[in-house]
């Protein structure tokens, strides 16, 4: 299976290129893979999102996405790195994606809302990927769900677009529409 290369930034692309584009992204089976636990791997996500190993960061962005494609959930709540022979942990100090970018398309309940996130993967806010507000400490906390149990917090930017968009909408509760759902943002836009 060839790599398929992130994207740089959503501004010039239509829904339709960047749908294009997320059905060309693949990741692993690491759902499928169980092999036993060999230990900690020395590798910490920051909540910047960046990626260190050993006190050291990785730079090399395509290292980054090699790893977050190896990255699963547990069910205890642990990350692990796994691989069909080797699954070793990672500290994570919130979330293991950051949301850099998003692109509303549409309006109201038609909009669709794409989201290119810190290793170039493409996630559209839906019924799969939901978006949820979060307090931590006094401070309103946006999330994106990725993918099983992996989440991705929404950048400053990126989340005061949705605030803006949510102040638009006449509904009742500040909030999102995004592929026919609602995702309310609660009293933080």
């Amino acid at each position: 299976m060839a790599a398929v290369a992130p994207l740089p930034g959503l501004d010039h692309l239509s829904l339709k290129e960047v749908r294009a584009h997320l059905s060309a992204q693949r990741v692993p089976p690491v759902h499928e893979w169980n092999p036993p636990d060999c230990g900690h791997s020395s590798m910490l996500i920051k909540r910047d999102g960046s990626w260190w190993h050993e006190g050291g960061e990785i730079k090399r962005a395509a290292m980054v996405r090699l790893f977050s494609s190896i990255l699963r959930r547990e069910e205890d709540g642990r990350f692990v790195l796994v691989t069909p022979v080797e699954k070793l942990t990672i500290d994570v100090e919130d979330a293991p994606f950051l949301a850099v970018e998003v692109k509303a398309e549409g309006a109201g309940e038609a909009m669709s809302l794409a989201f290119r996130l810190n290793t170039g993967d493409v996630v559209i806010a839906g019924p799969e990927h939901s978006l949820h507000v979060m307090d931590r400490h006094g401070e309103p906390a946006p999330y994106l769900l990725v993918r099983a149990g992996l989440e991705a917090r929404i950048a400053r930017t990126p989340f005061y677009e949705l605030a803006e968009i949510a102040l638009a909408n006449s509904e009742t509760a500040p909030g999102v529409w995004s592929e026919g759902c609602f995702f309310a943002l609660g009293d933080a836009a």
